[in-house]
C-alpha cells in the first residue's frame, strides 16, 4: 500500500511525540514532514526533541529537519495533524487550512467554532459535513477538524450510550494525570502525594465540548445537546490515564443492567468501517468492583479504550460510575489519528492507493 504522506505541527512537545508514536507504523499514514517553532527549526528532529516515550525513536523519524511551522516551509504534506501550544495555534493553523491543507488538531482554539467539527467518531462523525459550509464561509481549500479536551473525550464516550435514555445533567469530577500538564508539567513537591483541586480553564472546556460533541447536526449547523454539566478538575499523582467521577439524571429510569449494557455494546463508525486505530469496543465495563485504575486500564487497546465501572444508583441525581480514558492517546494524539482515518473512509481525504 502507498501511504498518505503526513506531518506533524508542534512535533517537539509532549503530544507532538505522542503522534510520532501513533503514525511510525501506521498502516494508512506516512510521517515525512515535522515542524516547531523557529527555535527548533533547522535541526534534526532528533536534536530538537529529548525524547521522551517508552518507545524507540525511528531513525528515518529522527534523521527529519524540523522546518518552521508556517505554510511553504519544507513542502509540507496535505495532512497535517496539530499538537500545537494554545498559545500560538490559532494562527498557524488557519494559514495551513487556508493554504490548502487539512489540519486535525488537538489544540483547543477552534474547538468550539460554530463551523468546526469537533469530532469524536464513534459519536458525531455526522458533524463532518461542517467541512463543507466552513470551506464555503472562510474560503479555504484546506479544512480544519477538532478532537476535544482529554477528559472530555472520556466523559463524551460515557455518555454517548445513555443518550438514548434522555441526559438530563450530569456533576462529575475529574482526577487528571501528570503527563496532561505536558513535560516537564506540575512540580514535584506539588504533585507528589498531593491533589491540586485546580486545572486553569478544564472545567469550562468539559461543561462545554460535551453539548457541542452529543449535538445534532441539522442545516449545516451543530444544535447543541440540553445537557447540563457541572465540573470540578483535580491533578492527581498518576503518570497516564484520565478519570472521571461522575453522577447522572436521565428522563427515563432504566435498571442498571439495561444501563450496563448500553455502556457495553455501544460502538460506532470507526468500529463497522476497521479504521487502523479503533478499538474493538470504544467503551468496555469492567465488573469488578475495584476498576477501573489507570494503571491497570489506561493502556487497553493501545490506550484507545474507555473503560466504565462501578455503576449503582445515586440518591441524587440516579446513576453514578467512574470512566477511564488515556490521556495522551485517546485524550490528544490517537484521538486526532483516528479523525483522520475517518477523513480518509468518508473521502474527504484522498484513500491509500494499494499497489
Amino acid at each position: 500500500m502507498q501511504r498518505i504522506d503526513v506531518g506533524v505541527l508542534g512535533a517537539t512537545g509532549m503530544v507532538g511525540q505522542q503522534f510520532i508514536a501513533q503514525l511510525a507504523r501506521h498502516p494508512w499514514f506516512r510521517l515525512v514532514w515535522v515542524g516547531a517553532s523557529e527555535r527548533s527549526a533547522g535541526q534534526t528532529y532528533r536534536a530538537a526533541a529529548p525524547w521522551r516515550l517508552p518507545f524507540t525513536l525511528p531513525d528515518e523519524v529522527g534523521n527529519l529537519i524540523v522546518q518552521q511551522a508556517r505554510p511553504g516551509e519544507g513542502s509540507p504534506p496535505e495532512l497535517l495533524f496539530s499538537a500545537m501550544d494554545a498559545s500560538v495555534a490559532g494562527e498557524i493553523e488557519e494559514a495551513f487550512a487556508k493554504a490548502g491543507h487539512v489540519v486535525v488538531s488537538n489544540a483547543r482554539n477552534h474547538r468550539m467554532s460554530p463551523d468546526v467539527p469537533l469530532l469524536i467518531p464513534e459519536i458525531n462523525s455526522d458533524h463532518l459535513a461542517l467541512i463543507e459550509p466552513q470551506r464555503a464561509q472562510r474560503g479555504w481549500s484546506g479544512a480544519l477538524v477538532t478532537n476535544p479536551n482529554c477528559s472530555t473525550i472520556v466523559l463524551s464516550l460515557a455518555l454517548a450510550p445513555l443518550r438514548q435514555y434522555g441526559l438530563k445533567s450530569v456533576a462529575l469530577t475529574t482526577l487528571q494525570a501528570l503527563s496532561g500538564a505536558g513535560y516537564p508539567g506540575v512540580a514535584s513537591l506539588d504533585a507528589v502525594g498531593n491533589v491540586v483541586p485546580f486545572i486553569g480553564g478544564e472545567e469550562g472546556k468539559i461543561e462545554s465540548e460535551p453539548k457541542k460533541i452529543l449535538g445534532r447536526f441539522e442545516r449545516n449547523a451543530v444544535v447543541p445537546h440540553p445537557v447540563v454539566l457541572s465540573a470540578s478538575t483535580t491533578r492527581v499523582p498518576v503518570v497516564n490515564g484520565h478519570t472521571v467521577s461522575m453522577s447522572i439524571a436521565l428522563e427515563q429510569s432504566p435498571s442498571l443492567d439495561e444501563v450496563r449494557h448500553s455502556l457495553a455494546s455501544f460502538s460506532g463508525p470507526p468500529q463497522r468501517l476497521g479504521l487502523p486505530t479503533a478499538p474493538p469496543q470504544p467503551v468496555v465495563y469492567l465488573s469488578e468492583e475495584n476498576r477501573p485504575q489507570p494503571r491497570l486500564d489506561a493502556d487497553r487497546d493501545g490506550g484507545m479504550t474507555v473503560t466504565v465501572g462501578r455503576l449503582r444508583t445515586c440518591p441524587v441525581l440516579g446513576y453514578k460510575f467512574f470512566a477511564l480514558g488515556h490521556n495522551t492517546v485517546r485524550g490528544a494524539a490517537g484521538a486526532a489519528v483516528l479523525n483522520a482515518e475517518l477523513l480518509v473512509a468518508q473521502g474527504v481525504l484522498a484513500a491509500p492507493v494499494r499497489g
